[in-house]
C-alpha cells in the first residue's frame, strides 16, 4: 500500500488548498486517476498539488470549484497562494491596483506585467531571480497571470506608455520576444487598455528614473507606486502623488498615439533576429 504523505494545512496557503482538495477527493471517494480525468491533469500532478510539490495550475481552482460545488472556495485559496508568494513590499501594491477604478502606467525597460505573455515573465523571473526553484518560478508566472485576468474581468482601464527601449530590449529568445510584441499588437477590446510608445527622438525626460503606476481609487482618491531595480514604494500623500502625476501627463504628451505606437512595435518585431 503506498505511503500516504502527512497533510500540514496550517503550514501555507498551498498547503490548504492541497489538504481541501485531498478530503473532497476522498470525500467523493475518487481516486487520484478519477480525479485526474475530470480535469485533464495527471495522476502525478496532483499528487504533488495535494502535497504542495507543485505549483497550482492557474485553470484547476475554477474546475474544482465547479467539480465539487463549492462555489469559489479553491479560487480563493489560489488567489491567496498567489499573494503569499511575494515580498511584503509587493503586497500592497497588489492590493490598490486591485481597488482601483482607472489604471495609468510608465514603463521605461520591461513590458508591464499587466500585459506579458507567459513566456516573456517566466524568462524575466529566471533572469532576476536565477536561484528560484521551478515551483517558485511556476508560481510567480501563474500569479502574474491570475493578475492580468483579475485586471481585464474587472473591465478597469489601462492606459500604458511604455519607452521605446521595452521594445528594443529582448527578454528571452526571439521567439519569446516576437510573442510579446505581437501581443502587444493585438490586445483585444476586453482589456480595455490604450498603448502608447514614446520613442528615443523625445531625449531626456522626467520618468526615466524608474517605473510609475497611478491609481484612481474609489472616490477619486489617486494613489502612486514607484519602482526601481529591486524595490518598489507606494506613495499616499496628496502632494508627492501629484508631483508624479504631473511628471506623467508631460511624459505623455509627448507619446505617441496609438496607431503610430503599433506601427513602431511592428518596426520592432521586423527588426528581432
Amino acid at each position: 500500500m503506498p505511503k500516504v504523505t502527512p497533510l500540514q494545512p496550517h503550514k501555507s496557503a498551498r498547503h490548504e488548498f492541497g489538504w481541501k482538495l485531498r478530503n473532497a477527493r476522498k470525500a467523493e471517494e475518487w481516486s487520484l486517476e478519477q480525479l485526474s480525468s475530470k480535469v485533464d491533469i495527471s495522476r502525478s500532478h496532483l499528487s504533488r498539488i495535494e502535497t504542495a510539490r507543485y505549483a497550482i495550475p492557474p485553470e484547476l481552482p475554477r474546475r474544482l470549484d465547479e467539480l465539487f460545488g463549492r462555489g469559489r472556495e479553491f479560487q480563493g485559496l489560489y488567489a491567496e497562494t498567489q499573494v503569499k508568494i511575494h515580498p511584503d513590499q509587493y503586497r500592497r501594491r497588489m492590493e490598490l491596483e486591485s481597488q482601483a477604478t482607472a489604471i495609468r502606467g510608465y514603463a521605461p525597460q520591461v513590458v508591464p506585467g499587466l500585459l506579458q505573455t507567459e513566456d516573456y515573465a517566466r524568462a524575466q523571473f529566471l533572469l532576476t531571480t536565477p536561484s528560484a526553484s521551478e515551483a517558485h518560478i511556476d508560481g510567480l508566472v501563474s500569479a502574474r497571470m491570475l493578475r492580468q485576468r483579475e485586471r481585464e474581468a474587472s473591465g478597469v482601464p489601462l492606459t500604458q506608455l511604455i519607452d521605446e527601449a521595452v521594445l528594443r530590449r529582448s527578454c528571452g529568445t526571439p521567439g519569446v520576444m516576437r510573442e510579446q510584441l505581437a501581443k502587444l499588437l493585438t490586445l483585444p477590446p476586453e482589456a480595455h487598455c490604450t498603448l502608447r510608445v514614446l520613442p528615443f527622438a523625445y531625449g531626456y525626460h522626467a520618468l526615466l528614473g524608474g517605473s510609475l503606476a497611478l491609481w484612481t481609487l474609489p472616490g477619486g482618491r489617486m494613489v502612486a507606486y514607484e519602482e526601481a531595480m529591486i524595490k518598489g514604494v507606494v506613495l499616499t500623500d496628496k502632494d508627492e502623488v501629484a508631483f508624479r502625476a504631473a511628471h506623467y501627463d508631460l511624459v505623455a504628451s509627448a507619446a505617441l498615439p496609438p496607431r503610430d505606437s503599433a506601427d513602431m512595435i511592428k518596426a520592432a518585431m521586423d527588426d528581432l533576429t
